[in-house]
């Protein structure tokens, strides 16, 4: 058994791929994980699939097989080429998946640094899979740990005392661009979490939030949440052309806003374009001060300075939990081998006490001492044996170990 993980994400791939890697919905990750698991290499996968990562994580019996399916069938769906694919992604495995995944969890690999946004991703992710029977107990072992340890990291540093989340950081550049917001008028398209994060920061600063959906009662039950108004879907030709202050972060396929739509206004306006694919198709000079994602990198940059000595603090708790995680691991392979060891040397002491009584050595009245007292014996004998095995699983050969005891006991005794 392996643990490998295929990563695509900010520091490796433009937004443009991450587009095109992307997968937004539920019916497409059904999909995607199904057709991955098609191969006979491939025992169990998580597919994470956020605005700034498209990483596959599994648990897998051949690495290079395994390997070369998930990107066959990654460069068939996006149409890019499997040798740019397999230049751009970052290819773990072993300990070195299981650092990625804590480092990932932990918000240490994260556009900003900290966020928090990314755990409940990845909680998603992984009940997604585990519900829909993609992933078991192998995977579940290391996501469970990775949130542990994610959880370790945020109560015993500094890295998440300040929350911030890319809709915080797309609020905190409209707020230096502009600097008195109060009584300003903003229009949010879509209510997922990136939405609910952008309209706390906009009301905090004063602004009269307005909310748009293509689902016009979900659209309602977030605005009375947040003290919103709502406009139909239907106005978006009109509206995009009277907010000074639009966000959006839909799920749509293609862009919602184009050329075709957007007017001329005799006033600046600021968008923000959260969503992955992204909204907005915009080429025009109207005025407009558009910022996607990556844009928003130089906020990020600010973020980093702040919380550089707790990410070092942070990478030395990931490292500690890692060890914790492969003794435990180990643990719970050779914990099953101990257990059939004595279930064998119970059933040699009975074949031997019953053979003892039968050949005369013993009266009969006495088997169930003569029974013991071989139980005793092999017990004695299997003792320091067993805490040796234990004790093994810390060393970094101890996979090895397990393997031939597991292969021994398969004999007869």
């Amino acid at each position: 058994m392996h643990y490998l993980n295929i990563s695509f994400t900010h520091k490796n791939a433009t937004l443009e791929i991450r587009e095109k890697l992307s997968y937004p919905d539920e019916e497409s990750k059904h999909k995607c994980l199904t057709a991955l698991l098609q191969n006979d290499a491939i025992l169990e996968i998580i597919l994470i699939s956020t605005c700034n990562r498209m990483e596959v994580l599994c648990n897998c019996s051949d690495i290079p097989s395994a390997t070369e399916h998930i990107f066959n069938m990654l460069s068939n769906r996006s149409n890019i080429s499997i040798e740019e694919l397999e230049g751009r992604a970052d290819i773990f495995d072993g300990s070195s998946a299981i650092h990625h995944l804590f480092s990932v969890t932990s918000s240490l690999d994260s556009m900003v640094i900290g966020e928090t946004q990314i755990v409940g991703q990845l909680k998603d992710a992984f009940r997604f899979a585990y519900d829909n029977q993609f992933c078991g107990k192998k995977l579940a072992r290391a996501m469970k740990s990775a949130f542990k340890c994610a959880a370790k990291v945020r109560s015993t540093t500094e890295i998440s005392s300040k929350p911030v989340s890319m809709a915080s950081v797309a609020a905190s550049k409209l707020k230096s661009l502009v600097h008195d917001l109060e009584g300003k008028k903003a229009l949010i398209i879509g209510v997922g979490e990136m939405s609910e994060i952008t309209a706390k920061h906009l009301k905090t600063a004063g602004v009269n939030v307005y909310i748009m959906n293509r689902t016009k009662h979900k659209a309602e039950a977030f605005a009375q949440s947040c003290e919103a108004e709502v406009l139909d879907f239907c106005e978006l030709p009109t509206a995009i052309n009277e907010f000074e202050i639009l966000y959006t972060a839909t799920s749509s396929f293609s862009p919602i806003i184009t050329d075709e739509i957007i007017k001329s206004c005799d006033f600046d306006r600021y968008w923000f374009d959260l969503a992955l694919p992204r909204d907005i198709h915009y080429s025009k000079g109207e005025n407009i001060h558009l910022y996607v994602i990556d844009d928003l990198k130089a906020i990020v940059d600010e973020n980093l300075t702040f919380r550089e000595n707790a990410s070092r603090a942070a990478h030395s708790i990931i490292g500690r939990e890692i060890v914790d995680f492969f003794e435990w691991l180990n643990t719970q392979d050779i914990e099953p081998l101990i257990k059939e060891i004595y279930l064998r040397a119970g059933d040699a002491a009975a074949q031997e006490s019953a053979r003892a009584i039968q050949s005369g050595y013993i009266p009969k009245e006495y088997e169930k001492e003569a029974k013991k007292m071989c139980e005793q014996v092999l017990k004695r004998f299997l003792h320091d044996f067993t805490v040796n095995m234990r004790n093994e699983t810390k060393e970094p050969y101890s996979d090895l170990l397990s393997g031939a005891i597991a292969s021994i006991i398969k004999e007869k005794v």
